[in-house]
């Protein structure tokens, strides 16, 4: 990408409305490029096939449009799909579409690597090499949208931020992606059908409230008393579980939305009914919608283990015993290094879509 040229998709349509009334263009041009930038996803000025040649030739020498590429892909026996796509610089990032009976997800990476260091996620290995942009977001989200059209022939139903990277620490791209996401003339999906993921940053999750947004939240708790937390999560050792229950309640009280927490077993250290009573109490303190117990995937670089079925079950039968509303998600896309916590940019297969 020409750095000196400006990414035409961070006009907003006003801005572009004003640099096209000074080339003298009609008006019905601007729709028509807005248009193919938003809804039509061109990937380059030469796609726009019903503006003139002279119209084209004058963007391409005045702006840039960096799209995100399709890699390769992967499929899983359990019918996720893996892609991983490259960057406008060179780099790689990772998506993952899941599907279901009656919903088609699309989980979503914001960072390129982490800059969080969670001992059991492969992404928390990685070195954090930059925020993705706002335009690169959306841009996950169209071609996953397109492998679930083309492998399923649904659209997608659901977003999840629960890929690569902590959303909440690219808060403005996160947020302007979701906008583009849910505007009538981008893809128009409900925010009521996007969760973002978080780790736990108590300041952002207080200026989601601040800002209202509409989307659901999630908080990867996965250990309930602090010095746990603080052992397999290092950012508990800034933002305990105090300051996140404070931070949780203050962005309920002000948008109402969904919160869910995630919690992985992991075997010998948090699988125990005192671990359980642990959550029950965080759980009692904040409007919680769903706790989703998450099977652990092993990664080459940890050396957790999960609990076996007996184990796993006793654990949900007691939180469900003391009301608990719990769910046990089955991990998606194992064989493919896809499923929660395994997202790395692993080798992989061409992509076919």
């Amino acid at each position: 990408m020409d750095q000196k040229k400006k990414n035409i998709r961070t006009l907003s349509l006003e801005e572009l409305q004003t640099y096209f009334a000074t080339l003298g263009e009609k008006k019905f041009r601007v729709k028509q490029v807005w248009e193919w930038l938003w809804q039509k996803h061109a990937h380059s000025f030469e796609d726009m096939t019903n503006i003139s040649k002279e119209l084209r030739a004058t963007l391409t020498e005045t702006f840039s449009l960096p799209a995100v590429q399709v890699d390769t892909a992967q499929y899983s026996s359990d019918g996720t799909v893996k892609t991983k796509f490259k960057t406008h610089d060179g780099n790689f990032v990772e998506g993952v579409l899941i599907p279901a009976e009656n919903r088609q997800t699309a989980c979503v990476s914001s960072q390129i690597g982490c800059s969080l260091s969670c001992k059991f996620c492969a992404t928390g290995y990685m070195d954090r090499k930059r925020n993705l942009d706002f335009d690169e977001i959306y841009d996950e989200v169209v071609l996953l949208n397109q492998v679930a059209e083309k492998t399923y022939g649904k659209k997608l139903s659901n977003i999840v931020f629960m890929g690569m990277g902590e959303p909440l620490l690219n808060y403005k791209n996160v947020l302007k992606a979701i906008e583009r996401i849910t505007a009538n003339d981008g893809l128009g999906m409900s925010p009521r059908r996007i969760t973002v993921s978080t780790a736990g940053v108590a300041k952002m999750i207080r200026q989601l409230g601040d800002d209202n947004v509409r989307f659901n939240l999630a908080l990867s708790l996965h250990a309930a008393n602090d010095q746990k937390r603080n052992s397999i999560m290092p950012i508990n050792e800034t933002n305990n579980i105090q300051a996140l229950i404070e931070a949780l309640n203050y962005f309920h009280e002000k948008t109402g939305n969904d919160i869910t927490f995630e919690y992985i077993l992991f075997k010998g250290v948090n699988d125990s009914i005192k671990d359980a009573d642990d959550l029950i109490k965080i759980y009692k303190q904040v409007p919680v919608h769903l706790v989703n117990i998450i099977e652990y995937n092993p990664i080459d670089a940890a050396d957790f283990e999960k609990p076996d079925r007996d184990a796993t079950q006793k654990f949900m039968d007691y939180l469900a015993n003391h009301r608990v509303n719990v769910r046990l998600r089955i991990s998606r896309g194992k064989d493919i290094d896809a499923a929660c916590g395994q997202l790395a940019n692993k080798e992989s297969i061409p992509a076919t879509v």
